[in-house]
């Protein structure tokens, strides 16, 4: 009898292999936002996953308890009280910004997404500030931001460094009319 009290106590594989699962994705991710899908239909996630793609992000369902004991093996502090109900995992590994954008934009057309919270790194984080993320501009318009700012004064010297020689080509040239006249 020891044996079969054993043998249904311990953890199935597919399970394990599931919790492992997550468990490394949580350790890849950037970031990691839950959401509640209930009442979206597998066309509408599949929308919401496309959203994602652009962002590096993967939009995926695991049972709570599974993610839970993912989110213990991972040691990270904040995600459990969102594993409430129905939810799903956003893994973020590319642009943050970009898929709290893509999350918040699916939620405006699809009221039965709601954004609940999660992780940046090892912050956690509330619906509030998902929103606050989606609100931030994208990496590439802050690159772009960067590279304008640092291009702005590099114009400017160029341009001073050019107007020199220039000037002072109008100054000998009219200098040469004067005396010839």
């Amino acid at each position: 009898m020891t044996d079969t009290a054993t043998e249904k106590r311990a953890p199935r594989p597919d399970k394990v292999a599931v919790v492992e699962e997550i468990t490394a994705k949580l350790n890849d991710a950037q970031a990691v936002f839950v959401s509640e899908y209930r009442g979206l239909t597998v066309p509408q996630l599949a929308g919401v996953r496309n959203a994602l793609r652009p962002s590096d992000a993967e939009h995926v369902i695991y049972k709570n308890t599974l993610t839970r004991l993912a989110v213990r093996e991972a040691g990270i502090e904040g995600l459990d009280e969102h594993l409430v109900g129905p939810t799903a995992l956003t893994f973020v590994t590319g642009d943050v910004a970009g898929a709290a954008k893509a999350l918040r934009d699916s939620a405006k057309t699809l009221p039965d997404l709601v954004v609940k919270g999660g992780v940046l790194g090892e912050v956690a984080l509330s619906a509030a500030d998902v929103k606050a993320l989606a609100d931030l501009p994208s990496r590439e318009e802050l690159l772009a931001r960067f590279a304008g700012a640092l291009q702005a004064p590099l114009v400017k010297t160029a341009g001073l460094l050019q107007a020199l020689p220039r000037n002072f080509a109008y100054g000998l040239s009219a200098l040469m009319e004067k005396q010839a006249a």
